[in-house]
């Protein structure tokens, strides 16, 4: 469901506050906040936003040449997934400029009159929103301004129609034109602009990439191919099962979760002390995740952690939780009635319900008492580290979700000790 975002008048008086308004001419006139935030062919002297930061002020006017550049707005000899991984890599090193990265978006996508440039454009925001959110000062600026084109594709068409128009009866015929493109190339920008929504309110929560490693290449292509194929993680389960209905039409659970499942097992991890609990290498991870976005699982693994992690996070990123919001207030009423807690279970649509018990059927290997002398990760432990990321409490107040926190993982425990999951064995 979409919050309405802030208002039109909002966004102009975030905009007055926090633009670095620039000067042109001999009489260093300022220009208005509608042409600071208007497409611009040249460059910048002096960054987009206020900073008192002298690296950020440098990199900024950099930064925004190779907005140019990724945008076909400027010349290079590099090939576009090379300028992405360098701006990235710039904002994702130094947090200064990110804020700065998404406001020069926003300008070079306003009164753009290249469809072509405005797709790309889009493209970057969808692309860098896979790896950082802007601070939170700035989300609310540039939710609004998604938001403003999530259905705007006439609009735009029309828009660059009367802007070009307007254009061809200013500059003569003589001065060289900026080559017009009004045809519609690559996706609607409704399409890019819908995505970027999404992703910024997922990233605003989660954060974006983690880890010591610089971004790649291959992690570059993966955000930009995310914008028409959806990864595994972070979508519905009924998205993730329609979209592994070509490759395993009779699988009845997510291929990623009994595939990442089974890793674990074959690892050795019901043998592996504080599974679940100690966290796998951060940059092993997102590895792992770049091959199972597309279907792969490398035979090269040798740390259970590792799959044991990215498990966690495929369940904590799922759109809805396993056990959907309808079901939470049922859920934390029951937190020490088993037979109730296990009620709700079967009230469950039918692929949550499987998704769930195939979850607990897993958890509950671990429970064994002779896994737990190894693992040291008992009913109490396993419910504590899952907890999370099969319930979601949606209250924002912290003595809410500290006393809920204790009913989700009691909860959890009542299923772990109390369902009959014999059912799922053999099932994928």
């Amino acid at each position: 469901t979409l919050r309405k975002p802030i208002s039109q008048s909002s966004m102009v008086d975030w905009a007055s506050k926090n633009l670095n308004m620039h000067t042109q001419g001999i009489f260093r006139r300022r220009i208005s906040i509608s042409n600071m935030l208007s497409w611009n062919g040249g460059s910048i002297k002096k960054p987009m936003l206020i900073t008192s930061n002298r690296t950020i002020k440098k990199e900024a006017c950099e930064m925004f040449k190779l907005v140019q550049s990724y945008m076909g707005d400027r010349h290079t000899r590099l090939d576009r997934n090379h300028v992405a991984l360098l701006t990235v890599t710039k904002c994702w090193s130094m947090q200064g400029l990110r804020d700065e990265l998404y406001i020069q978006l926003i300008r070079q996508t306003t009164d753009n009159t290249s469809y072509r440039s405005l797709a790309w454009g889009w493209e970057l925001m969808a692309i860098s929103l896979a790896f950082f959110s802007p601070s939170p000062k700035f989300q609310s600026y540039l939710e609004g301004y998604i938001y403003r084109h999530l259905d705007s594709d006439e609009k735009i068409a029309q828009h660059i129609k009367e802007l070009v128009d307007l254009k061809n009866k200013k500059i003569t015929k003589s001065r060289k034109k900026r080559k017009q493109n009004t045809e519609d190339e690559g996706l609607p920008i409704s399409t890019y602009a819908k995505y970027c929504y999404r992703k910024l309110q997922k990233v605003a929560v989660t954060g974006g990439k983690k880890g010591l490693r610089k971004p790649t290449v291959e992690e570059i292509t993966h955000a930009r191919n995310a914008i028409l194929t959806p990864s595994l993680f972070g979508s519905s389960l009924e998205e993730i099962m329609l979209r592994q209905q070509n490759m395993y039409p009779g699988n009845k659970l997510p291929w990623v979760q009994t595939q990442l499942s089974q890793q674990v097992l074959a690892l050795g991890g019901e043998q592996t002390e504080g599974i679940f609990r100690i966290p796998g290498d951060i940059d092993e991870v997102n590895a792992l995740k770049l091959q199972v976005d597309q279907w792969k699982i490398p035979n090269n693994l040798s740390d259970p952690n590792i799959p044991a992690s990215l498990l966690k996070l495929w369940y904590r990123e799922l759109e809805e939780p396993v056990i959907p919001q309808q079901f939470y207030k049922e859920c934390i009423n029951n937190y020490e009635n088993p037979d109730a807690a296990v009620a709700v279970v079967q009230l469950l649509p039918e692929l949550n319900r499987l998704v769930l018990c195939y979850l607990i059927h897993f958890l509950q290997i671990f429970a064994q008492p002779s896994n737990v002398g190894r693992t040291k990760m008992d009913v109490n432990n396993l419910a504590m580290v899952m907890a999370p990321n099969c319930l979601r409490c949606q209250s924002d107040d912290p003595r809410v979700i500290f006393e809920n926190t204790r009913k989700e993982m009691s909860f959890l425990r009542m299923l772990i000790v109390h369902l009959d999951t014999s059912f799922i064995k053999g099932l994928v």
